[in-house]
């Protein structure tokens, strides 16, 4: 493979990774611009929507991507639940340490991977779905290309199905009413109080469908990752991540950290060595922090108000 050939493919590999990333940090960045808190049992939720999407495929033979219209309204209803019985009296509570909701995520995870461990063991699960090896050649559609490049198939159905899921929020977010209420709670929650906007429930909805987002995401990733209870914790730390990167609260913030994330783990892992990708994702929080401590959300506006 020649080298620009190597760098393409490492680039869109990248970007179908980082369109999945971006998935998953939407959903933290969502409760992060609510609710002020960061939910660091992000990744056992992710966690949870593999395994409907496993039994799903294991005892009935439904597709992984199928699996979705199963295990987003399932974690949905679980983030209501979790919010509304655990998070919300935290909230309510005064306590010394401030961060304590932050610490209660922290137990939720832990308690959804040991029921994980208990009820499916500690083995290594996969849906080995027919695609799961096929790929789409660029020379077959592109006679006179002098490049032979591929798209493997999961990956590119996994990326598709996030851009589809990322403009349906997009559309609920600004088109309707109970977005533009949950926009409002995040902005300005005491100018959302003053007009009218039942911030409660916005909380609670805000938590459900940030639950429900990493469902998908789980959906998505199954046909091209292992299944493991533990499997969590890793990626609570790439939502975390992009959360940072991106900006808090900002969704377009995530989608675009999502993407850098994405890219910059695949050329790390291509040029450097795969066991080298976590480190790069380290360095990106590292220089998120150092550099660009507003994350990407601060560029967008200083570019919309000219600063």
């Amino acid at each position: 493979m020649i080298p620009l050939e190597g760098f393409l493919q490492t680039l869109i590999a990248g970007i179908l990774l980082g369109g999945l990333y971006a998935l998953i940090g939407i959903g933290m960045t969502l409760i992060m611009g609510v609710m002020k808190i960061i939910n660091l049992a992000h990744g056992e939720l992710m966690m949870v929507g593999m395994y409907i999407a496993f039994w799903m495929f294991e005892l009935f033979k439904i597709d992984p991507y199928l699996s979705i219209f199963v295990a987003v309204p399932a974690l949905f209803f679980l983030g209501i639940a979790l919010q509304k019985f655990l998070i919300n009296p935290v909230l309510k509570v005064d306590s010394i340490l401030p961060e304590n909701q932050v610490i209660l995520t922290v137990g939720i995870g832990m308690v959804l991977a040991n029921l994980a461990t208990i009820f499916f063991k500690s083995d290594y699960r996969s849906t080995p779905v027919d695609y799961g090896t096929s790929a789409w050649y660029l020379s077959d559609y592109w006679i006179d290309t002098p490049l032979d490049l591929s798209l493997s198939v999961p990956w590119t159905v996994s990326f598709l199905f996030a851009v589809f899921i990322t403009i349906s929020l997009w559309f609920f977010l600004s088109k309707t009413d109970m977005g533009k209420s949950i926009r409002a709670t995040a902005q300005d929650l005491d100018a959302a109080l003053i007009m009218g906007v039942n911030v409660k429930l916005m909380r609670v909805v805000t938590f459900g469908i940030g639950a429900g987002l990493v469902g998908a995401a789980g959906c998505l990733f199954i046909p091209i990752y292992y299944l493991y209870p533990s499997l969590g914790g890793q990626f609570t730390l790439i939502a975390f991540v992009i959360t940072i990167l991106g900006g808090l609260g900002s969704t377009i913030g995530a989608i675009i950290g999502g993407l850098i994330l994405g890219i910059f783990e695949s050329m790390t892992a291509t040029y450097i060595g795969m066991g080298w990708a976590p480190v790069g994702r380290f360095v990106i929080f590292i220089a998120a922090l150092i550099f660009l401590p507003g994350g990407v959300a601060s560029l967008l506006k200083r570019q919309r108000f000219g600063k």
